[in-house]
């Protein structure tokens, strides 16, 4: 018996990346998937988001793990489009066990930048809340939500030193900072139905939105075109641990606990993991 066998996952997001990660890894385990990604370019992104092509992989993927998937194209930012998709997976199979919203874009000198700070708000922010609205009517007990924020949402942002300088920027650590207290609420408040809600916060990930352009100018602001080899080295500014980057398969791996029955009990957390990037940013505190 795999850890998550016989549940069905919803999952945003799941086209590359972290999402396409925690659906094959909750395949594994015996899960059902459905699979949301939007498969095409948001304009005021600086970089390219997953194609039509990504998304059938990913249907590859679980499908080579023996389990059923489907899989939709769908914009987050889009209420209905994400109900519609949750939808023809309930046709398929009949109910939902696990959310997983993984979904969110890095605006990170996105053009126009007051696009960019709608588009990361409207994705990270608002399409995780449509994914959770989506799926709380058909979650019973034992169900898990599970959000995606960052260790962006936990760094100290008490001191602004540019006001204005990157609104796509200031966009993705607001957005995260608000899913934090989201988990935070709504657990407390589906605790007493036995549904669970937490956040996972991942550090720098090695993916797509990481290995980009803006990331790397936003790592590297005193090159004009940063390479990969030139930000990579900068990239462990933001763990205790001696490491650029986690892989998606290390939060993959927390996305399946929280899955899991084994966490039956957890509930409310925000959970890092983050090389220790945490620990460089705050005193201890309980």
């Amino acid at each position: 018996m795999g850890r998550v066998e016989g549940k069905v996952a919803f999952i945003t997001g799941a086209a590359r990346g972290q999402g396409r990660s925690h659906a094959v890894k909750l395949a594994s385990e015996g899960a059902d998937i459905i699979a949301v990604d939007i498969c095409r370019n948001i304009d005021s992104m600086g970089y390219a988001m997953a194609t039509p092509e990504d998304l059938e992989e990913t249907v590859r993927l679980v499908e080579k793990e023996g389990r059923r998937i489907v899989a939709v194209q769908a914009d987050v930012r889009e209420a209905a489009q994400v109900k519609a998709a949750l939808e023809q997976g309930l046709a398929e199979f009949g109910k939902v066990d696990i959310v997983v919203a993984q979904a969110g874009v890095a605006g990170m000198k996105g053009e126009p930048q007051t696009q960019a700070w709608a588009d990361v708000v409207d994705t990270n922010l608002v399409g995780t809340l449509n994914a959770i609205h989506a799926a709380l009517p058909h979650l019973a007990e034992g169900g898990s939500v599970i959000a995606t924020g960052s260790t962006a949402a936990l760094m100290d942002v008490s001191k602004v030193d540019v006001p204005g300088k990157d609104l796509g920027g200031v966009a993705y650590v607001f957005s995260k900072r608000a899913i934090a207290q989201l988990v935070h609420e709504l657990a407390t408040h589906l605790a007493p139905r036995k549904i669970r809600v937490n956040a996972l916060h991942p550090t720098n990930c090695n993916t797509e939105m990481l290995q980009s352009e803006p990331m790397y100018r936003s790592f590297r602001p005193d090159l004009e075109h940063p390479t990969r080899a030139d930000a990579e080295p900068v990239f462990g500014v933001q763990q205790a641990m001696p490491i650029p980057y986690i892989e998606p398969e290390d939060s993959s791996n927390m996305v399946l606990f929280l899955a899991s029955d084994e966490s039956r009990y957890v509930t409310g957390m925000q959970m890092r993991v983050d090389g220790g990037g945490y620990l460089k940013w705050y005193d201890f505190h309980i």
